[in-house]
């Protein structure tokens, strides 16, 4: 099907760089670019030639258009990777490349086709920057759809493919005007989907990487799509409210494919919540003991779905390591006013139940919601001390559109909407207190975490009475100690520069206004398959 013209079909890319986000590059979890890689296999599914561009480990912009060169494709599509949650932050660094990326391939002369959270967002701009269309929602079907129209493949017009922006000259006018057609129902039988092209991806370097810097190496999977829940500050530009799953026999499938071919040796499974599906984890843990391979993974799910029957057991039996949880706040007037759904209560008792088996578990947190106070920020750092995470994550309150949280703050923000990278932690709108409390707030939280794990390992050793042994087992409690006191002392420094901040004139927008109560907001939406 490729055309003697060209290299390729298709050159598939995308624009989070890793190197362009100075706090993830310096953590270096790199994983490769999911969403993109199942577009991949379900454009060869249709018969197209197709090239991997993965913007993850390039250096910059300048290796794409080299990409070009090298592969010479008729389309240069940029697919986001919808299952990373930065991508669906939107980032500015990662716009601007969008952009460049973009300009480049229109000067090589191929047809420009994005897709994407930002692009789903922000369909105009993208397309007055020079793509020539842009796939609205879950783009995999769209693309092949869209191909096959521009190939004359199928008899289908622009305006009878859903899910897809253009412009079109106005008629007797020299302007254009943006087209967009109705949203495409998403892929809802998921077992019918081809495995990602992990064979485009350059798994060694991948292995290199992680081996070096963690001693380990991890890639990812994804089990399902969408979250029905109802958190009103979380963008859903892809799927909105619904969710589909995949059985866990065909994950199983999965597994036992990339164990063979790739050989990990622990999987991260991206999905916004895993195992939603009452019963799902039993019958995965149940899939993985017969099959008698066990990877450990790390997931995210929430705290009372985690209190379900069974439900820690099957994840434990299944080969877990860490659960991160949403928990957000310790504050239940935070939680209720972000209609999280979820109980204080229930995230002390998860976290117990979690430890109590001899798991992990990380708390994301988010601070700067409207109406929050000091008064509930010290509960969420109550929270932390109480409960004893192994790890946590820390944000701040970001307007995405399409929210509720968005609509009620837009009136508020300027030219800027969105973060230049994932460190930037910068108030948007007009939070409770300024940018900077949030950014000091950051470093304070996650000091005193910090210190509290070095007291931790101190008391271990003690008990273990590693005290006790010479050489270099004693430069090393001798070191911790002084970490501790390091901490210590600079925690102090932190927390007066907090109050100070705290201090300064500020005015911060009202409480939003809640559309749903706690009792509801706890109900996922139902599913229409």
């Amino acid at each position: 099907m490729t055309s003697l013209k060209f290299g390729c079909d298709v050159l598939l890319g995308q624009s989070y760089y890793l190197r362009f986000d100075q706090k993830l590059w310096q953590a270096m979890q790199p994983f490769p670019p999911l969403g993109t890689l199942y577009a991949a296999s379900i454009l060869r599914e249709n018969g197209y030639q197709v090239a991997l561009f993965d913007a993850m480990l390039a250096e910059g912009e300048y290796e794409w258009e080299r990409a070009l060169e090298i592969h010479q494709p008729e389309f240069a599509v940029l697919f986001e990777d919808n299952f990373n949650y930065l991508s669906k932050m939107c980032l500015l660094r990662m716009r601007q490349a969008a952009l460049t990326m973009i300009d480049m391939a229109l000067k090589k002369g191929c047809v420009v086709i994005i897709g994407g959270a930002d692009a789903s967002d922000h369909s105009q701009l993208y397309l007055e920057n020079g793509a020539h269309y842009v796939l609205s929602g879950e783009g995999d079907q769209t693309l092949v759809e869209l191909i096959n129209q521009l190939r004359g493949i199928n008899s289908k017009e622009l305006d009878q493919i859903e899910g897809l922006a253009w412009l079109d000259p106005v008629h007797d006018s020299p302007g254009v005007a943006m087209r967009q057609t109705e949203r495409r129902p998403d892929i809802s039988v998921l077992d019918e989907l081809p495995f990602p092209a992990w064979d485009l991806v350059d798994i060694e370097r991948y292995r290199e990487i992680w081996l070096k810097e963690h001693g380990y190496f991890a890639i990812n999977m994804v089990t399902t799509r969408g979250c029905p829940f109802h958190c009103n500050w979380c963008a859903k530009p892809i799927w909105g409210q619904r969710y589909h799953v995949r059985s866990p026999e065909n994950v199983l499938a999965e597994i036992l494919w990339i164990k063979d071919v790739i050989n990990p040796d622990y999987i991260w499974f991206v999905d916004d919540i895993f195992g939603l599906k009452p019963g799902w984890i039993t019958r995965f843990s149940n899939a993985i003991s017969s099959a008698g391979v066990k990877i450990p993974f790390k997931c995210l799910s929430r705290v009372d779905l985690l209190l379900r029957e069974g439900e820690i057991q099957s994840l434990d039996e299944a080969g877990a390591d860490i659960i991160w949880v949403g928990a957000e706040s310790g504050s239940q007037k935070i939680l209720d006013a972000m209609e999280k759904g979820t109980q204080v209560e229930q995230i002390y008792e998860a976290t117990r139940l979690l430890h109590q088996a001899g798991l992990r578990v990380g708390f994301f947190l988010q601070f700067g919601y409207p109406g929050e106070t000091r008064a509930d920020i010290k509960k969420t750092f109550q929270m932390v001390r109480d409960c004893q995470p192994d790890d946590i994550g820390m944000s701040v309150s970001y307007p995405l559109p399409g929210t509720g949280f968005y609509r009620a703050v837009k009136d508020q923000l300027g030219s800027r909407k969105n973060w230049f990278d994932s460190d930037d932690l910068a108030m948007l709108y007009q939070g409770p207190f300024s940018t900077e409390f949030y950014r000091q707030l950051h470093v304070a939280l996650h000091r005193e975490f910090r210190m509290r794990k070095t007291w931790k390992m101190i008391w271990g050793a003690y008990r273990r009475e590693v005290w006790k042994a010479p050489g270099s087992r004693s430069q090393n409690r001798i070191k911790l100690v002084g970490t501790w006191f390091y901490y210590k002392i600079r925690l102090l420094l932190d927390r007066w520069k907090l109050n100070r901040l705290s201090r300064a004139p500020h005015q911060g927008v009202l409480p939003v206004k809640n559309q749903m109560s706690p009792k509801d907001a706890a109900r996922p939406t139902p599913q229409v398959e």
